[in-house]
Order: C-alpha cells, then sequence, then structure tokens
C-alpha cells in the first residue's frame, strides 16, 4: 500500500464567508474564475506563488486555507 501527501483547500469555505464570488476572488488573486474552480473542486494544485496571492486576498494565514492529507493509492 502506497501513501502521498495531497494538498487540499478550504478555499470556497473562506472565499464564501468573505463574500466573495469566484469571479471577485480571481481578480484579486489575479487569476481566471476556471482557476477558482478547480483548486476548489481539487482538481488543480496552486503553485506557491498563486497559493500565496489567494491567501492576501482572502486576508488568511496559508495554514488556515490550505493543509495536507494522506491518501493511499489503491
Amino acid at each position: 500500500m502506497n501513501q502521498h501527501l495531497q494538498l487540499k483547500n478550504r478555499i470556497r469555505e473562506l472565499r464564501l464567508e468573505k463574500g466573495f464570488s469566484q469571479t471577485k476572488l480571481a481578480e484579486l488573486a489575479g487569476t481566471t474564475q476556471n482557476t477558482i474552480s478547480s483548486l476548489e473542486t481539487g482538481q488543480y494544485s496552486p503553485t506557491a506563488y498563486l497559493s500565496g496571492l489567494i491567501c492576501i486576498a482572502l486576508d488568511c494565514k496559508w495554514e488556515d486555507c490550505f493543509y495536507y492529507e494522506m491518501n493511499d493509492d489503491n
């Protein structure tokens, strides 16, 4: 059984707390709405740079928005 760390996020939850649409967050972070959607659904992992911009836009610490989860490869 192989295990690996997967980067997860709370972007959607934090975005909704701020009252931001995906489009508004994308504008603040300098990316696209499609990227925000892909991040929220786990289809895409951000670069360190983009994750930092998202945290600035959401006014939160990195560890409050992103976390790692151990997953089994089966």
